[in-house]
C-alpha cells in the first residue's frame, strides 16, 4: 500500500492520469460525490468553500461514486454536464470509482486506513470528506452529514 498522499495517482474525468504530488503544499479536500443523492446539494457549499480559500491554497477533489443505492450512475459527460450546470462546479472532477471492497480505489483505501471513523474504516455514504493538510498529511475525516460550511472553522487553522 501507498505510504504517501502524494505517492498516489487518479484519473479525471477525461481519464487523464494526475498525481497527488501535482497538490503539494495545498490543503485538499477529497470527497466522493454523487448527482442523485439527497446530499448532493453539497456541491454549492463545496464550491462556495473552493471560491472563498483557493487563492490561500484550498483544493477541493471531487470523486463519483456509484456504490451506495445507485445515485451515481451516469458517465463522465453526464457527471461533468450535472456539475457544471446545477451547481456551477469548477474544482476538479475525477472518474468515477469504488470507495469500499475489493475494487476500492488506492487513494481511497489510503484515506481510510488513515482516518478511520465511528463506522471503521468503511465509507458509509457520498459526500465524506477528508481533509489532507499541506504537508500531505490526512488530518480529519468529516461525516457525510457534515455541510461543507461547518468544515470553515477547522479549514480556517490549517490553511
Amino acid at each position: 500500500m501507498n505510504k504517501n498522499f502524494y505517492d498516489l495517482e487518479v484519473l479525471t474525468l477525461q481519464e487523464k492520469r494526475v498525481s497527488m504530488a501535482d497538490y503539494r503544499g495545498k490543503t485538499v479536500i477529497v470527497v466522493n460525490t454523487a448527482s442523485k443523492c439527497g446530499l448532493t446539494p453539497q456541491f454549492d457549499g463545496l464550491e462556495k468553500l473552493y471560491q472563498k480559500y483557493k487563492d490561500r491554497g484550498l483544493v477541493i477533489l471531487g470523486f463519483p461514486c456509484n456504490q451506495f443505492a445507485n445515485q451515481e450512475p451516469g458517465s463522465a459527460s453526464d457527471i461533468q454536464e450535472f456539475c457544471q450546470l446545477n451547481y456551477g462546479v469548477t474544482f476538479p472532477m475525477f472518474a468515477k470509482v469504488d470507495v469500499n471492497g475489493p475494487t476500492a480505489d488506492p487513494l481511497f483505501v489510503y484515506l481510510k486506513s488513515k482516518l478511520g471513523s465511528i463506522f471503521g474504516s468503511k465509507i458509509k455514504w457520498n459526500f465524506n470528506k477528508f481533509v489532507i493538510d499541506k504537508n500531505g498529511k490526512p488530518v480529519k475525516r468529516f461525516s457525510p452529514f457534515t455541510k461543507p460550511e461547518k468544515m470553515e472553522s477547522f479549514l480556517e487553522k490549517i490553511l
